[in-house]
């Protein structure tokens, strides 16, 4: 399987001739939808889910289908049984590969922000590769350093760092390296467009 990261918090995974594109929002050129098989959407934040581009690609391709929560769903009314709701629990076949879900919420951003529904996505059946969400508005990298740690994936690789300048890409990346504590899991960043085999 090939993965490529389609910038923040986008990436494709291929196999074959299918490819399942991960949210695909508002930071990710549209051309990542392109080709796609099945879409996977874990919440409406924008820089996850741009409701006009994925219509609009879902209209360009009748075999493309979404998997997302329930909440996400409600904003692609109309398209029938292309669009799959999931939920915690729910184990499902997204072109060909095993997909678990689990979650119900979106981390707290601040007590006075309510939370939303969010999910994820667990491809093939254990954690042998984990896209890492490296910063946002709800966390700090020490807890990103302690789920790296928690997770115990075989490898881990950048997702959802579309905020941080070059400077700050660094220093996240070397506190999970050499220079911080230290995690067993092995981590590298991949910038927009760029593909690794699994």
């Amino acid at each position: 399987m090939e993965l490529t990261k389609q910038g923040h918090a986008c990436i494709v995974l291929s196999h074959g001739d299918q490819r399942i594109v991960v949210d695909p929002g508002a930071f990710t050129d549209p051309a990542a939808l392109e080709g796609a098989t099945a879409v996977l959407i874990t919440h409406e934040h924008p820089d996850h889910f741009e409701p006009q581009r994925l219509t609009a690609a879902l209209d360009a391709n009748p075999g493309l289908e979404v998997w997302t929560n329930k909440s996400v769903a409600s904003k692609l009314e109309g398209l029938g049984s292309r669009v799959h709701v999931v939920g915690h629990g729910d184990a499902v076949t997204v072109a060909g590969l095993d997909v678990h879900v689990h979650g119900e919420l979106h981390a707290q951003i601040h007590p006075e922000i309510p939370q939303i529904a969010n999910v994820g996505f667990l491809v093939g059946g254990q954690v042998a590769t984990l896209m890492l969400p490296l910063h946002a508005p709800w966390s700090k990298v020490a807890e990103v350093i302690d789920y790296m740690r928690a997770v115990d994936a075989d490898q881990a690789y950048a997702i959802h760092d579309g905020l941080l300048s070059d400077a700050g890409l660094g220093v996240v990346g070397g506190l999970l390296g050499e220079r911080g504590p230290g995690t067993p899991t092995p981590y590298s960043r991949l910038a927009p467009g760029d593909s690794v085999e699994l």
